[in-house]
């Protein structure tokens, strides 16, 4: 395993740690940045390109358990958390969770080998990126005056679902999982620390879901000479999503939505200009 292999997995473990939870599409940089710099799939073959992509986003859940492992712990009934702000007196419940991540489930299952055979371009994660930053204007331009749910605990049934529904759209890669959920929950009336919240803990069951199924169509492709190439990037991956988990769960109620959504559509127009 020579130095740039090593490179090729730590910037790509960035690229997923710093994006993965952040409305501007982890998916979409990950393509990005490896079909126009890197070349991941010519280092060992584009399975293990894939399968590589997989086990880095493992990096990113583990990040985001530990940040809301009280959160997680209390789902699960191993410990009590007391609900945040001064709504309705009940926390958030598993069952809730559940509804948020029935929609996508269900079609993520359905059209799966559709999407990643026909929706893994740079030209459709161009359309996301664009498309997305609209939605996330949308959003902030035309969310309710006063939050309805300042804090996850006072999310209902109904927004969880609704939610549910947005977090579809980001089947589509360059949407965003987190940029079409926060937005969904900003339109609803959640403050955008709730949307987050609820945006985050949702992602942890769908993204470990699809990573484990992944892995054990995969499994063949983690070798002795390809397993430095993965802990690299599930380390660096950890490593930044931990930092911008964090850092970003700080910023969004201060910046909101629109300067994510300006950021998409300038990358998209660099793009469109300099590589296309």
């Amino acid at each position: 395993m020579d130095l740039w292999h090593m490179f090729v997995a730590f910037v790509l473990g960035l690229v997923e740690g710093l994006t993965e939870f952040a409305p501007v599409s982890s998916t979409g940089h990950m393509i990005i940045v490896d079909d126009t710099l890197l070349h991941s799939k010519e280092l060992f073959s584009p399975e293990v390109a894939n399968t590589f992509k997989v086990v880095i986003q493992l990096g990113s859940i583990l990040a985001a358990v530990i940040v809301f492992k009280d959160r997680f712990l209390s789902l699960l009934g191993l410990k009590k958390v007391s609900p945040d702000g001064n709504g309705p007196g009940h926390k958030l419940r598993l069952s809730q969770v559940f509804v948020g991540l029935l929609p996508a489930a269900v079609l993520g299952l359905l059209f799966n080998d559709y999407i990643d055979e026909y929706l893994f371009s740079i030209n459709t994660v161009l359309i996301g990126l664009v498309a997305g930053a609209v939605l996330m204007i949308a959003a902030d331009w035309f969310r309710p005056g006063k939050p309805k749910a300042a804090s996850v605990d006072q999310i209902t049934y109904k927004q969880a679902l609704i939610i549910g529904l947005f977090q579809c759209i980001a089947l589509w890669p360059g949407f965003s999982r987190s940029g079409s959920t926060i937005s969904g929950g900003v339109l609803l009336g959640l403050s955008h620390r709730a949307a987050s919240d609820f945006t985050f803990i949702m992602a942890v069951p769908v993204m470990a879901g699809a990573s484990f199924l992944s892995l054990l169509k995969h499994w063949q492709y983690i070798t002795a000479d390809t397993l430095p190439f993965f802990i690299v990037g599930f380390i660096s991956a950890f490593i930044f999503a931990l930092l911008a988990i964090r850092f970003f769960l700080k910023l969004i109620n201060k910046i909101k939505l629109v300067p994510f959504a300006l950021y998409r559509i300038v990358l998209a127009a660099l793009i469109f200009f300099f590589v296309m």
